[in-house]
Order: C-alpha cells, then sequence, then structure tokens
C-alpha cells in the first residue's frame, strides 16, 4: 500500500513538473515571438563591449524596448546560444521579434553608415562634415592643419590627397581613420595615373599633376570638357604663360572673398594663389580633385586651345588666339545681359 501511494505520489510531482516544464516553455516561446517595440526605422541599438548580460536586460528596461525583459536569462538558459551576444551598433526593425533580436545581436553583423566627400570641395569642407557625422569617433577637435597632415602621413598641405568617395563605417570608427582610407585612395589613384600619363606633359611630380586636377575640377563640372580644360592649362605651361584661373585666387582669398573677384584681386601679389602674377601652378591643391579630373590631367586633349569662357548655358567656349576669345568674351557678356 505505501508502495503504491508513493508511485502514485511520485507520478504526481511528475506530471505536475512536465506540466510546470511545458507551461514555461510555452510561455518561453511566446516571449521570443513577441514584437519588440521600434518605431523608428532608423533605431539604433548599441551594445558596448564588455556587456553583461545583467547589464543587457538592465538596459532593455531602461529603453523599454521588451515587455518582460526578466524573461531574458530563461530564455538563454532555454537556448544558450542567444548569450553568444557582440558588442556593436544594430539596426532595428520595425515588428522584429525577440528571438530575431537576439539573433542579430549574436551575428555581430553592425549597421554600416556611410560619409561621402564630394568632389571639388576643400579639405576644410570635408573635415566640417566628418565633424557632423554621427556615430564617428571625434579625435581630431583642436588639431592644426599640420598635425592634421602629419597623423596622415603627408608632407605640406592636406588639400587635394584625399579621395573624393562614400565611404562605409561602423559605429566608433575614428575620423582619423576614415581620413586615412581617403588618403591612401587618393595616393594609389594617383600613382597609376601617374604612371600611364602622356609622356610629353609638363609636370615634374605626381603633385604637379595633382595640383593641376584640381583646378580643372574647379573650372568645370561637365565630363565632356575635362580634356579640353586640362589641354588649356598644360599649352600655357609649356609656352611659359600665366595660368590665369579665377579658383586659384578664390581658393588663395580664403574666407575673405565676398563673392565677387575684384580688380584688386588680379594684381595681389601677396596672394600666392594669384595665377594672374604668378607662373606655373600654385603651391597647392586648391579642392579635392575627382578621378575623372586627375584623368583629364594626364590625358590632356591635344589642342591649341589657350583661353576659354563660359558659354552661359553651363559650358565653355574655348578659343586658341587672343582675339576669339575676345570675341567669346563679348557674346556671353551680351547673353548675359539679356537675361
Amino acid at each position: 500500500m505505501i508502495k503504491k501511494i508513493f508511485l502514485f505520489t511520485l507520478l504526481t510531482f511528475l506530471l505536475i513538473g512536465g506540466c510546470a516544464v511545458s507551461i514555461s516553455y510555452y510561455f518561453l516561446h511566446q516571449f521570443a515571438k513577441q514584437s519588440i517595440h521600434v518605431t523608428d526605422d532608423n533605431k539604433m541599438f548599441i551594445l558596448k563591449k564588455g556587456t553583461s548580460l545583467h547589464q543587457l536586460v538592465s538596459q532593455i528596461k531602461e529603453s523599454k524596448l521588451i515587455d518582460k525583459a526578466y524573461l531574458l536569462p530563461y530564455l538563454y538558459k532555454l537556448d544558450p546560444a542567444y548569450s553568444s551576444i557582440k558588442a556593436g551598433t544594430y539596426l532595428l526593425q520595425p515588428h522584429m521579434t525577440v528571438e530575431e533580436f537576439l539573433k542579430l545581436l549574436v551575428s555581430g553583423k553592425e549597421n554600416s553608415f556611410s560619409i561621402q566627400f564630394v568632389e571639388g570641395k576643400r579639405a576644410k569642407d570635408w573635415l566640417e562634415v566628418l565633424k557632423n557625422t554621427p556615430y564617428v569617433q571625434q579625435t581630431l577637435a583642436g588639431k592644426t592643419n599640420q598635425e592634421l597632415a602629419q597623423l596622415l602621413g603627408i608632407e605640406g598641405s592636406i588639400e587635394g590627397w584625399l579621395s573624393p568617395n562614400t565611404y562605409l563605417y561602423s559605429a566608433d570608427t575614428s575620423d582619423i581613420d576614415i581620413l586615412k582610407r581617403a588618403h591612401k585612395t587618393m595616393k594609389s589613384n594617383l600613382q597609376k595615373i601617374w604612371n600611364k600619363r602622356d609622356s610629353d606633359l609638363p609636370y615634374q611630380s605626381p603633385y604637379e599633376l595633382l595640383i593641376l586636377a584640381s583646378i580643372i575640377e574647379k573650372e568645370t563640372g561637365l565630363s565632356s570638357e575635362r580634356a579640353n580644360v586640362a589641354s588649356v592649362f598644360i599649352n600655357r605651361l609649356r609656352l611659359n604663360m600665366k595660368l590665369q584661373t579665377d579658383p586659384t585666387i578664390i581658393y588663395g582669398l580664403g574666407d575673405n572673398f565676398s563673392g565677387t573677384i575684384k580688380r584688386a584681386h588680379l594684381t595681389d601679389t601677396n596672394n600666392p594663389y594669384n595665377t594672374y602674377v604668378i607662373y606655373g601652378l600654385p603651391p597647392t591643391p586648391i579642392a579635392m580633385p575627382s578621378l575623372a579630373s586627375l584623368e583629364a590631367a594626364a590625358h590632356p586633349a591635344k589642342t591649341n586651345y589657350l583661353y576659354f569662357v563660359a558659354t552661359g548655358f553651363g559650358g565653355h567656349t574655348f578659343s586658341d588666339t587672343y582675339a576669339k576669345h575676345q570675341q567669346a568674351v563679348n557674346e556671353y557678356r551680351k547673353r548675359k545681359g539679356k537675361n
């Protein structure tokens, strides 16, 4: 009799225990399938290095991301694979479940961000963009241009030495690391183009090609014109003519430029970038040139052009004599006066 009672009691406890396990499993399964609270399409979840399970639960509770977050440790016990979370910055999707959220943390697939460096802009413009880009670790505050050049391994100015492009990065990537990638790309591109340049160009170094490419970049935005613009400056360099290009003057004026080039600017001998006064190239690039402008500087069109002026329609008229150039200037002025 006692044996039967014992067996009955044991079976009862086993049954109750089995039911409890089944009920627990059911509720944990339901918990894993519930949606997390995400309303923003660009909601980020940042998991720092060294975050423990307890700290993760606390972080989730504070962010109100998951209802009944206290159940997470039990879910980990049910499936230990969920506990192998990796630090990073993750993009959360609306209607994502708790299970999908945990799998994302385990996968380590961080969200990638992007920063665009536009061709034709100056180094200071790019630095301003970089300073205001989210999820970038800012390390360059207070650094002088000389200190920045040293960090990048550049002798002299950093102007022109960074390649325009869209760069992907993960959260907490440092600003200097992004700039190093841009510099490495420009160095590589410049060397490849220099090695394949036309053989009869009046350059003494790849840096001089880089300088002219930056001028081409500022003079035209039309890909069909770059080679012709390059030919004008190459022809002038060969003839020892002054380049007489306005963008160099503007660059030399810096923050003092008011928006209009005045006669006094054309005769200013204190501006080392005044190509109406100096012969040859300015001392540094004046912008970040595109790959297309580098190619144009390396392979200019074969022309006799020495002048060009805006047409008023987005392009330029090219001339091989001053008389033709003056005619093109007069036509531009007439057209401008009618508008």
